[in-house]
């Protein structure tokens, strides 16, 4: 009550609604990738960071470099981890040449075992006053913060729950559906609703907990400007068109 909290809005935070929806916008505005099976969340503080960002083969937790992915934390075990990046924002980088790995060892800047990745981070993200400052850049500037210039990555609504037909779904935060962040050609080849989509139509085929939701499975007007506008950009990616 006292942080006038939308409850739907906290709950898209720990329902992982937001994480993949922030994930997609970065990965579309940066030429990333995003996860086949989804965000990760991998336990660590900001300087685990250079560790768990790196390639699965090289003894982090990526399919492969040049992809997007949140850290959590808490530990398994729900205890919180020391020095977290929660309220923060960050980037690992690779150092790919030995001039580079040089510099970041003789400037004392932490990385992993092999001195080849670094993270720049900042710990505390204060959206409240940075708003503002991207307000100002596109009214007076027409500068945009991020822009997306590719659809590289998208969130789909997955059931949160055994869900069944005729039942309506309320959109992130709510309690039928959340967003799991997908790279866009096996979403859109899936047939997956995204999770904007996903306010207020009804089911007409049951839906598996964890499983996502697609749209041959909602009752849905196809009219509107969302709905159209997504469906053009679906056509467009199944056409090379982006």
């Amino acid at each position: 009550e006292r942080g006038r909290l939308n409850p739907k809005m906290f709950n898209a935070f720990l329902d992982g609604s937001k994480p993949a929806i922030e994930s997609a916008a970065i990965a579309n505005a940066c030429g990333l990738d995003a996860p086949e099976a989804g965000l990760s969340y991998p336990p660590g503080s900001a300087e685990d960071i250079p560790d768990l960002m790196r390639p699965r083969s090289e003894g982090g937790v990526l399919d492969r470099k040049g992809m997007v992915d949140v850290i959590s934390c808490l530990r398994a075990d729900g205890s919180r981890i020391e020095h977290d990046i929660r309220q923060g924002v960050w980037v690992c980088i690779e150092a790919d040449t030995q001039y580079l790995r040089h510099c970041l060892d003789e400037y004392g800047v932490l990385t992993d075992s092999t001195g080849r990745y670094c993270c720049n981070y900042r710990r505390w993200h204060l959206i409240g006053l940075e708003l503002g400052i991207s307000v100002g850049a596109v009214g007076i500037r027409h500068e945009p913060t991020g822009v997306a210039r590719e659809f590289r990555a998208d969130v789909a609504a997955i059931a949160k729950r055994d869900l069944a037909a005729g039942e309506s779904l309320d959109g992130e935060g709510g309690s039928t559906v959340a967003g799991g962040l997908r790279p866009s050609r096996i979403s859109v080849a899936g047939g997956f609703l995204p999770l904007g989509l996903a306010h207020h139509v009804r089911l007409v085929n049951p839906v598996a907990d964890g499983e996502p939701v697609l749209w041959s499975d909602v009752e849905i007007d196809r009219t509107g400007a969302a709905a159209r506008l997504r469906l053009e950009l679906e056509d467009d990616l199944r056409n090379g068109r982006l």
